[in-house]
């Protein structure tokens, strides 16, 4: 397999910069997912890896190979596009190896591999069918077995998962995440869809504007954004965001949204104490506010009254769209025992210790 290394790479159609400045080290071995809304950048630097877009500045590297100028064939790399590109004419067998002839590749060979990517794949009894004879997610596992069969040292993925249904996408996630661990192959995966991202990465690459925002493990970018595109985009349902002031109250911090007014943490001081009286954007996601549990003793400082104006029912769990005052905040909670209905008042509690604040001028994050 092989490292992949994109130093300042730029690409520009026009006077249009799609791909601005990017720079980004995935590690031999990795799974690393492009995540970020549509126009963002991801799949333009997904086909300049593959050598399907030229480089406009900056460079790129396969392993120790600057590959700049090296054709997609001699970049030994695998693709599997969002629309199976699967020839309608050919059977599976001949589908998978079709790849491997055009390389004049022994037809034993060609034979072995593709029964070891069937096998791999659960495609034994598929074979000798058609295309047109197979659902959705049969049609993607012969389009990723076509690429197993190169055995190359990079596979690349391009939004692999969007013409699925709900269910057959969490069937393939799963069945990409297995693959990547059964072939330790290093994997460059482009999606805009942030759960495939957050369930699937080694290392996620958070991009909008063609500009890259940041990168972690799944877990980094969901507790600590480095900004509020970031804070936005992952979690679902989105962080909630007010427009607030820091201010001060017998010597504690507390976030005054002018509707409520909530307690920051102590170990907030550092950070937010420098915003005092000032404006800053208040972020709390979903599933940090709870339905308060009337027996317990109030929540000093974090409780907030609300009526809920839409409720969506989910079965293990609600999402709750809540009115406090003139804001709108939505809750993800546990489904209560007496179901909650619309209109009805609700008091909530808020993890501050999860919260955030970020600077509403530069959208960077104060905490």
């Amino acid at each position: 397999m092989a490292e992949v290394t994109l130093k300042n790479v730029v690409k520009q159609f026009g006077a249009s910069r799609v791909v601005d400045n990017l720079s980004i080290a995935i590690h031999d071995r990795e799974f690393a997912v492009l995540v970020g809304p549509s126009g963002c950048g991801k799949t333009t630097a997904l086909r300049m890896i593959a050598g399907l877009e030229t480089v406009t500045a900056g460079e790129i590297w396969i392993g120790d190979k600057l590959v700049n100028d090296a054709p997609p064939r001699d970049r030994d790399i695998a693709m599997v596009f969002q629309n199976y590109a699967l020839y309608p004419h050919m059977n599976i067998r001949d589908n998978m190896g079709f790849g491997l002839r055009l390389r004049q590749v022994p037809p034993k060979e060609i034979d072995a591999r593709v029964q070891e990517a069937a096998d791999i794949l659960g495609l034994e009894d598929l074979l000798d069918r058609k295309p047109k004879e197979l659902s959705g997610g049969q049609r993607q596992r012969v389009a990723v077995g076509r690429a197993i069969v190169r055995k190359p040292k990079l596979f690349l993925f391009d939004e692999p998962l969007s013409n699925l249904d709900a269910k057959l996408r969490v069937a393939m996630r799963a069945e990409i995440s297995k693959l990547h661990r059964r072939l330790g192959a290093t994997i460059v995966y482009v999606t805009h869809d942030q759960v495939e991202a957050m369930t699937m990465a080694d290392r996620i690459f958070i991009m909008t504007k063609g500009v890259l925002q940041q990168s972690g493990t799944p877990m980094e970018v969901y507790a600590q954004p480095t900004n509020r595109f970031v804070a936005g985009f992952i979690g679902s349902p989105a962080m909630n965001f007010i427009d607030a002031k820091v201010v001060t109250a017998d010597g504690a911090l507390l976030i005054d949204a002018g509707d409520f007014r909530v307690g920051l943490p102590e170990s907030f001081r550092a950070k937010a104490g420098p915003w005092a009286e000032r404006e800053v954007v208040f972020g709390i996601r979903p599933e940090d506010i709870v339905a308060r549990d009337p027996t317990a003793v109030a929540a000093g400082g974090r409780t907030l009254a609300t009526r809920a104006e839409v409720v969506e029912t989910l079965g293990s769990e609600i999402f709750a769209y809540l009115a406090c005052g003139a804001h709108s905040i939505v809750a993800r909670m546990k489904a209560p025992e007496i179901p909650l209905r619309v209109g009805d008042a609700l008091e909530v509690d808020l993890d501050m210790a999860k919260s955030h604040l970020f600077d509403p001028g530069t959208a960077q994050t104060i905490v």
